[in-house]
């Protein structure tokens, strides 16, 4: 074996060991974090504001506003507020015609007259502006709730004392290759959601199904100094409430506040939504994160460059292959115990096959991420 393929190798192992260390602790941190559910002692005191920013969402929002409809929460503790941005579909007028008495559409642009980076932020924060509650819930225009989603929110938060609590999210997906591969994605990192939380490593949660005090987010003065980064309206303010309120930030694991998800229609969506996601990697003050997923990424691209040298050097490729069964092999029983919470076992089928196109995956949103641009919505986002 030639120098530079030894170095490969030798450098591709030690990552692997270290990526199988990370994987293990978070099947251990999802495993030991317990499962919640509200019991018939609590009675609910505590106004809610539910926060959902919608831009194009015509064909999503009536399925959404229905799921709110049905809340066991006290319908005179609730109010839910959809703030359109600049939709161009007709969202408003479904909105309008949603009989909800405590439902109120807010048009973003009565209060935004310039070009912005972060609309969705901002939508958030006029919606803050604009609402009463004690508590702030913020969900998607394309999701939908259980009936016991604020209960058992609020539920939670009185037993923890917590002062932001991440909610699950799962995808739902047919039998599409597209819409399978989201929802394993998905699946991984509610688990590394849930196990960060527990073992209180670092910060993560998914702005799809997050609640959170107002007298947090006013005392971290909201998104300010996070404004004008695109994405991050959940894991960047949960940083910045985490440094506020140390200890105070947590993962509910409910079957029950389960929120669930339309993942993306098309590859071109799906690969927009995902570089969008990787834009804020080197934005997050809390370093163990950005650590974290450069392990990832340059464990991934180990990969590539080891299947690269094989045009070289044939030795390398059993090097390759057996160091991708034993990712595959290491990543299995963690993503299967998430998946079988979520009651998405039969995912785990394509799990193996899959393996490959996510290495070129996570190379590539993590590049694009950082070097690129993305659309969003119908909008050019840098």
């Amino acid at each position: 074996m030639d120098v530079v393929s030894f170095w490969l190798v030798a450098f591709s192992l030690i990552l692997f060991i270290a990526y199988a260390i990370l994987i293990s602790y978070y099947k251990r941190g999802w495993e030991a974090c317990p499962s919640f559910e509200s019991s018939d002692d609590f009675h609910p005191s505590q106004r809610v504001s539910v926060i959902i920013p919608a831009r194009n969402e015509k064909k999503n929002i009536s399925a959404c506003l229905s799921s709110l409809q049905n809340q066991t929460y006290p319908i005179n503790l609730v109010e839910v507020l959809v703030i359109d941005d600049h939709s161009e579909d007709g969202t408003a007028d479904v909105v309008r015609s949603f009989s909800m008495p405590n439902l109120r559409l807010i048009s973003l642009q009565d209060f935004v007259g310039h070009k912005l980076n972060a609309y969705k932020k901002k939508a958030i924060e006029i919606g803050i502006g604009q609402s009463a509650g004690d508590w702030i819930i913020t969900t998607d225009a394309d999701c939908t709730a259980p009936p016991e989603w604020i209960m058992e929110l609020m539920a939670y938060q009185e037993k923890t004392s917590a002062e932001l609590i991440a909610g699950p999210v799962k995808l739902t997906a047919r039998e599409n290759l597209l819409e399978v591969f989201q929802a394993l994605d998905f699946i991984t990192l509610q688990g590394i959601t849930a196990a960060a939380a527990h073992h209180k490593m670092h910060t993560m949660c998914n702005g799809a199904n997050l609640a959170y005090s107002r007298k947090s987010f006013l005392a971290v003065n909201g998104f300010e100094n996070i404004d004008s980064i695109a994405s991050g309206d959940d894991m960047l303010l949960m940083q910045k409430i985490h440094e506020q309120f140390p200890g105070k930030t947590a993962y509910l694991k409910s079957k029950k506040a389960t929120v669930s998800s339309l993942p993306a229609k098309t590859w071109k969506e799906f690969w927009q939504q995902r570089i969008r996601w990787s834009s804020k990697a080197d934005k997050y003050k809390d370093k163990k994160i950005f650590r974290i997923l450069l392990l990832v990424y340059l464990f991934n691209l180990s990969f590539v460059l080891l299947f690269f040298l094989t045009i070289w050097n044939s030795a390398v490729l059993l090097v390759a292959l057996l160091l991708l069964l034993c990712k595959t092999v290491i990543e299995f029983p963690f993503v299967q115990g998430v998946a079988k919470f979520f009651g998405q076992q039969k995912l785990m089928y394509y799990f193996i096959f899959l393996q490959p196109f996510h290495l070129l995956y996570v190379i590539a949103a993590g590049f694009l991420g950082k070097f690129g641009k993305y659309e969003w919505k119908g909008r050019k986002v840098k």
